[in-house]
């Protein structure tokens, strides 16, 4: 008899919950049976700020439980994994990607807007942080760590001491948690991070029975834009922690045949942004193309904000840059 495949997972409540829910899908899809195998990170070993744990602190445990031969694939939240590619590994599917938006958990039932100033939000996020200060609504945003339970007791919970946070929205719906948003935030004003809401579904390269296998969770309009986000982050050489905001939509362009059985062809749209942490610097365009070309669009557009000075944000030489700018090409 066949073995049940091996899938390695972090043991969050979050990270158990999506990688059962991808086993479940294989399952159907395959009638392979899968095993959760639970993995710790350094990630999750550690209470320092996300932002300053440093890139892949999530995944290279798993990576390295891969490689190793202890399991035989890994689901991981994309939007975790370094840009560059991990030798002798790869990406075999990229599932339907859940909403990428961020969600607004607030206390009273309150909406961004209405939250008062010097209300006290928490999120996780460097980039989060950046786009709250960048509303200029003197809110008081503040690092946070946890689990999902654990930052909406911070709002909701006998204990708790802060007025909102922000999450993802996708983690809350995985969990079924999706109840507890008082608002999920338009990208106008906050922007997500690249690939968020999507999961990269990982085996070794060289088992090639097993990424044909895999291949059946593949979604190609949740590809495409996690590749063009995802291009503009490498292209602007930051870390998945970093300042730096992408949303890729896969829409219907203009109709390739004739009569009313024409053909439409597929349009990627591209919005990129880098906020300086202290919401004093934010820049903002956006990009058009068709998603054979999105790891194109996603450099291009990346170039673009490095002309206009991206890369004195990000630290790569060393200014800050005075003044605040929003430049946008369709925001």
């Amino acid at each position: 008899m066949t073995r049940p495949l091996r899938l390695g997972t972090r043991g969050s409540a979050l990270a158990m919950a999506q990688s059962g829910q991808v086993a479940e899908a294989l399952t159907e899809a395959t009638g392979r049976e899968v095993e959760l195998v639970q993995i710790v990170t350094a990630g999750d070993r550690s209470s320092a700020p996300v932002h300053r744990l440093g890139v892949g602190v999530f995944v290279s445990a798993l990576r390295d439980a891969l490689t190793a031969g202890t399991i035989d694939f890994a689901v991981h939240s994309y939007k975790d994994l370094p840009t560059a590619a991990a030798a002798g590994l790869h990406i075999a599917a990229v599932p339907t990607r859940q909403d990428p938006r961020d969600a607004l958990v607030a206390k009273g039932g309150r909406t961004l807007a209405e939250l008062p100033p010097g209300a006290v939000v928490g999120t996780g996020a460097l980039r989060r942080i950046a786009q709250l200060h960048a509303l200029g609504m003197q809110l008081e945003v503040i690092p946070i760590r946890g689990n999902v339970d654990t930052r909406l007791g911070r709002v909701l919970g006998p204990d708790a001491d802060l007025d909102a946070v922000v999450l993802a929205r996708a983690g809350l719906a995985r969990l079924g948690r999706t109840g507890v948003i008082t608002e999920t935030l338009d990208p106008m004003l906050m922007l997500p991070a690249p690939a968020q809401g999507a999961l990269a579904v990982e085996c070794r390269a060289d088992d090639t029975d097993l990424v044909e296998l895999l291949a059946v969770l593949d979604h190609a309009p949740s590809r495409a834009a996690v590749v063009a986000e995802r291009a503009l982050l490498a292209t602007l050489e930051a870390g998945c922690s970093a300042p730096v905001a992408a949303y890729a939509v896969i829409a219907e362009g203009e109709p390739t045949g004739s009569g009313d059985e024409g053909d439409y062809a597929q349009e990627i749209y591209l919005r990129g942004a880098v906020i300086s942490p202290d919401g004093t610097r934010d820049l903002r365009l956006s990009r058009t193309g068709t998603p054979a070309d999105a790891a194109e669009i996603g450099k291009a557009l990346a170039a673009e904000l490095l002309d206009l000075g991206a890369d004195s944000i990000l630290g790569h030489d060393g200014s800050t840059g005075p003044g605040t700018q929003h430049i946008g090409s369709t925001e």
